[in-house]
Formats: C-alpha cells, structure tokens, sequence
C-alpha cells in the first residue's frame, strides 16, 4: 500500500495532518493539494472554538517536509494579530467543514507561546522547533520522518 492509499488513515506511519470527512470535490484534494489552497482556512479548537486562521503553511526546504502551518490568532484585518507555529501533525483537514481542527483546547492556543509578524522565530532552530513540538505534544517532524525517508531511500536502492 501506498502513502496515498484510501485505505491508510492519514496518520499511519507518517507525521502528516489527518483527513476526516467526505468532502472531495473535483481536481486535487484532500490527499494531495497546492499549499495556497489552505492559506486562510479557519482553524477550530478541540473544544470546538474558532481560534483563527492558516496565514502560511512553511516548508522544511531541504527535507522536503511541511514544518509548520502558521496560525494568525486575534487582531483585527491583520493588525495586531499573533501568529503560532502549529506543528503540521497536531492538525485534522475536516473536508466537510472546510476547516482544520487543532488537538488543542482554545486556551492552550490563547496561551501558546506566538510571534508577530515582524518578528518571526529562526524556525530552523531545532531547541525552537522541539520547545513548539513538546507544546503540542507531537514528536518533532524532522525526527519523526527520519525513518520514513530512509526506508524510502532503501526501497530505491534495490
């Protein structure tokens, strides 16, 4: 079976966001999609609160991963907002809301530790990077698909 077979949940053996819902339209998606598709989807708290909106979703370049998505919180058009590095496994796509769902309660995100936009962390600093991991209580993604990215290169070694 294939990363991108149905019959996998999302979270088998990857660090990737999970998928629930029957929402698929035509053309790409949910599996696979272009990142500005989910630039300005809301995001909802566990406890079912709207606690704001993707503004960025950020790559890890040279790994070839998704590092972060970037959560704008408060504020008013942009003003004054905080933003929140959320690690891209503590989030579920919900294709039949259209939104995401963060595995936080809205006050663990009032009271994560954020940024603004003018002032943004080194986020390929790995102390910053496992402190917002640890947060969130996921496994930092450059460990967790460590392995992954090995048994795919021994795959295409035979």
């Amino acid at each position: 079976m294939t990363t991108l077979d149905p019959q996998v949940p999302a979270s088998a053996g990857t660090q990737g966001a999970d998928i629930v819902g029957v929402g698929i339209g035509d053309g790409p998606g949910p599996d696979v999609m272009a990142a500005a598709t989910l630039d300005g989807n809301n995001v909802m708290s566990s406890d079912g609160e709207h606690v704001g909106k993707i503004s960025d979703i950020m790559l890890d370049v040279r790994g070839g991963r998704i590092a972060y998505a970037v959560l704008s919180t408060g504020g008013f058009l942009g003003i004054g907002d905080t933003l929140h590095a959320i690690p891209w496994s503590a989030l579920t796509l919900d294709t039949d809301d259209k939104c995401f769902v963060i595995d936080a309660s809205a006050d663990q995100i009032k009271n994560a530790p954020g940024f603004d936009k003018d002032n943004w962390p080194s986020m390929a600093d790995m102390q910053w990077g496992t402190a917002v991991h640890e947060y969130y209580k996921r496994p930092p993604y450059w460990a967790a698909t460590r392995d992954v990215v090995k048994e795919r290169r021994l795959d295409t070694d035979l």
